[in-house]
């Protein structure tokens, strides 16, 4: 098969009928300031915000695709600089220059990879990175890099990373994906891999976020669908009605057997390429706040 660039792969799968729920939950349908603006309202979104510092400063929104990160920051008042080597209209930086054309929000385009950022030290308050340290060429560098242009203080948020259990994993989760074999650009690490890669760039990982712990990682399954999902072995013993008593999140009783559910699923999910999230900081130097 004749390998096709991203924005081709990316086309075709836009291009077949029977897979627009997924165009529309990878947000490359048009207009692409209607995807933007949903992913600003998805609870993916609404859930990273929460993590971020509060007070906003200068974001680098890393791998950004088509901006659909890029335009949340902005909205949500960050100053927001786009790092996208690919120059396409449709995925790539030729697609946020639209963006920041139709919406009138300020938004720097950089054409760079990862390994390699053009920025000075110390000049970024926060990284983001969604579903990008997966596709790193050398995920080391990448994350040194990072913590180069980090600001003392500033914090890397990693999210929706592929992860494998065991390196003999990573050509099944390649041969299930949608469109590896349409373009060969998908990849997956070992958990410990990112971490060590993050802590080894000198970055302190405050959260390790596993599959079932946030919307950022599951969506698009919705909360209740969340919900169901984690109580199935629940309902299967007790019934339905029960088990939506028992574990309501209205009480403390319920919140906390649903964590313990969640936490035993996540250490029972050996799917290889599920998703996991990282948010680190770069550590203040000793004596200053």
């Amino acid at each position: 098969m004749t390998k096709l660039s991203w924005e081709q792969a990316v086309q075709w799968l836009r291009d077949q009928s029977t897979h627009q729920e997924l165009v529309k939950a990878c947000y490359f349908d048009d207009p692409l300031p209607e995807a933007a603006e949903r992913f600003w309202q998805s609870m993916e979104w609404k859930s990273i915000a929460t993590l971020l510092p509060a007070r906003k400063g200068n974001a680098l929104d890393l791998g950004a695709g088509r901006g659909i990160s890029s335009y949340a920051l902005a909205r949500d008042g960050w100053q927001v600089t786009a790092l996208e080597p690919d120059p396409s209209n449709l995925v790539g930086a030729g697609a946020i220059r639209s963006l920041v054309e139709e919406t009138g929000f300020s938004i720097k385009v950089v054409s760079e990879y990862s390994e390699n950022l053009p920025f000075e030290n110390d000049s970024f308050d926060l990284v983001n990175c969604r579903q990008v340290l997966h596709h790193a060429r050398d995920l080391n560098q990448s994350c040194k890099e990072i913590f180069r242009i980090l600001r003392p203080g500033g914090v890397m948020i990693a999210t929706r990373e592929h992860v494998i259990s065991k390196k003999e994993d990573l050509q099944y989760f390649l041969d299930s994906h949608a469109l590896h074999k349409f373009y060969g650009g998908e990849n997956a690490f070992l958990l410990d891999e990112y971490l060590s890669a993050i802590s080894l760039a000198g970055l302190y990982v405050e959260q390790t976020l596993a599959p079932l712990d946030s919307p950022i990682n599951y969506f698009p399954m919705t909360l209740d669908q969340h919900f169901v999902h984690c109580t199935r072995p629940a309902t299967v013993f007790i019934g339905e009605m029960m088990t939506n008593l028992l574990f309501s999140s209205r009480h403390a009783v319920g919140r906390a057997l649903m964590k313990f559910l969640v936490n035993m699923l996540n250490r029972r999910d050996q799917t290889p390429g599920r998703l996991y999230s990282f948010l680190a900081v770069k550590p203040r130097p000793k004596g200053k706040s």
